[in-house]
């Protein structure tokens, strides 16, 4: 996963965090009377713990299907903010309970009585602890949700720093680069994914790789990104069934660098035939 990939995310998740501690700060404040009013302060915090659940999900499936999911730890990462989004729709759940228990003030079918301001008062004082325990809730959930954003924006940093301190240790290392074959590989697994089947063909095991778009990728090939940490197998399952390969982030960082030409005749090649061409060359105004 590259770098602003994970910035990104971070970023979006600290952003999450405080729009929580705000609805967290407004609900823990709320001021209000049983009956319209409560309608009408409440509503806006319904409406905003809504949209920020929304949002949740919508960070949840982004996370859930980017390049994150090969950073060692994301799965925790994803359930944690799998659970910020049940805490988060809790939250409205109890604003919606507060809303419930609010009594409201009306005019009752004919033929029964009006409420009096006896009646009313009692229905409010009765009402008002209802109500108070639900908000209560949502708070505590509005803080719950806040607290897993942060946790999870300070994970993913981590992993950002870590990508950054192995980065230059990656390039001190001597390792040749690419080729062509390598590289057209990796970027097919990186775009489509691919399974390592081992197959009996003549009472042999012959393994082989099967990418989701149809390139032709050699055992050879897989072995040398694999030997080089670029691909990582699922070894959860069988070679018979089929273990499912992803690129890693080293891999996609490879895949960062320029594509890979054909390489140049070597010096030691272009001497040699330089050598052959002057054997096969009569040289003029030479007597023999």
């Amino acid at each position: 996963m590259t770098s602003p990939d994970l910035t990104k995310h971070a970023e979006q998740l600290t952003a999450l965090a405080s729009a929580f501690e705000a609805l967290h700060a407004r609900v823990r404040h709320l001021s209000y009377t049983p009956g319209t009013d409560a309608l009408h302060q409440i509503s806006p915090l319904l409406l905003t713990a809504q949209d920020l659940t929304a949002t949740t999900l919508i960070r949840l499936r982004a996370l859930d299907s980017s390049p994150y999911t090969s950073v060692p730890g994301s799965r925790t990462g994803l359930e944690c903010l799998a659970s910020v989004l049940s805490a988060a729709s809790l939250a409205s759940s109890d604003l919606t309970s507060a809303l419930s228990a609010n009594p409201y003030e009306g005019t009752p079918f004919p033929g029964h009585p009006a409420d009096d301001a006896t009646v009313r008062t009692t229905r409010q004082t009765e009402a008002i602890p209802k109500m108070t325990r639900h908000l209560a809730d949502a708070a505590h959930q509005l803080d719950l949700s806040a607290t897993g954003c942060h946790y999870l924006a300070t994970g993913i940093t981590r992993a950002l720093a870590a990508t950054r301190t192995a980065a230059p240790s990656t390039q001190r290392t001597t390792q040749p680069a690419l080729t062509s074959a390598q590289f057209a590989a990796l970027q097919s697994l990186a775009r489509g994914g691919g399974r390592l089947y081992e197959s009996s063909q003549r009472g042999l095991g012959v393994t082989r790789v099967a990418a989701d778009d149809s390139t032709r990728i050699s055992i050879a090939t897989f072995r040398a990104l694999a030997k080089r940490g670029l691909v990582h197998r699922d070894t959860s399952t069988s070679l018979f069934h089929g273990q499912k390969i992803t690129v890693t982030a080293q891999g996609r960082h490879a895949l960062a660098q320029p594509r890979p030409h054909a390489a140049p005749p070597t010096a030691t090649a272009t001497a040699t035939a330089t050598a052959t061409a002057a054997k096969t060359t009569t040289p003029q105004g030479v007597r023999r």
